[in-house]
């Protein structure tokens, strides 16, 4: 068995090609930085962009299964390169996609549905690792974080979680026409994480909670229109879907053990907040 993996160096796509190492199978791994990587020997690099679908048309023959990973970005632009290279995967005789979607979904899957291959369809709430893009710096180096709804609740998932799950999709039967829909076990607040983050790396963290004009500015400064902040910044932040904070026992059902909760997640990560 071979399986082309895209995204292979990133947050989902780096467990991802592990795990189907550690279980024997034979990984292309797709990545634009092939001279930046630091994958085991036995993985097969390979250079490729998912905005340039033809550079994955040789890599997708004699390959049995693929992950795609889709971005939230849904312009036509994005949605005709990933429609190009799910064309592409069924001519070149591809047997089965593996597609990570945004958790409000994608245009993408309707094609991937409609397609002749075995399909699954990942949707995933927010990772644990945005902690790391949003606080993990302002930690290290100030001891403290900046948010605006410090109450604000995401059943956040381990990345590993995800490509656990991706890894069963792509290798074992059972998970053709299923859509997964992902999260954490646990549904936690901005409050709750740093209360844990502090915990582990033994330093006091303040919450230092920003008003919503302060929010505004620092949205507007990089380069974002009104409309945009107030919808997914404000309003979103203020009002979560309720699908964000709901917890969901997908992750355990097809794992067959329970998702990991945040507090490991830190102990790795710990190197980043200290």
């Amino acid at each position: 068995m071979t399986i082309l993996v895209t995204g292979a160096t990133g947050t989902v796509g780096g467990h991802i090609v592990e795990l189907l190492n550690g279980k024997g199978v034979k990984v292309k791994a797709l990545t634009r930085a092939i001279n930046k990587t630091n994958l085991p020997a036995e993985v097969q690099l390979v250079s490729g962009d998912l905005d340039h679908p033809e550079t994955l048309q040789s890599h997708l023959y004699k390959v049995d299964g693929l992950f795609l990973m889709t971005q939230s970005d849904q312009s036509d632009t994005k949605f005709l390169a990933n429609q190009r290279i799910v064309q592409m995967a069924e001519k070149a005789g591809v047997k089965k996609i593996v597609a990570l979607v945004d958790y409000e979904g994608n245009p993408i899957e309707e094609v991937i549905k409609n397609s002749g291959m075995e399909w699954t369809i990942l949707r995933p709430v927010e990772f644990m690792k945005n902690v790391l893009n949003d606080w993990a710096e302002s930690i290290q180096k100030e001891g403290f974080i900046r948010t605006a709804f410090p109450d604000s609740l995401s059943a956040r998932i381990h990345e590993a979680d995800i490509a656990a799950v991706a890894v069963k999709s792509l290798t074992e039967e059972g998970h053709h026409k299923q859509t997964y829909d992902l999260t954490g076990p646990e549904a936690l607040n901005p409050r709750n994480m740093l209360k844990q983050i502090s915990e582990v790396i033994q330093k006091p963290i303040e919450l230092i909670e920003m008003t919503v004009d302060e929010v505004k500015t620092e949205w507007k400064s990089k380069g974002y229109d009104e409309q945009f902040i107030d919808y997914f910044i404000i309003e979103m932040g203020k009002n979560p879907p309720e699908q964000v904070y709901t917890v969901l026992p997908t992750v355990e059902r097809v794992l067959g053990e329970p998702a990991r909760t945040f507090a490991p997640w830190v102990e790795e990560n710990r190197h980043h907040f200290e």
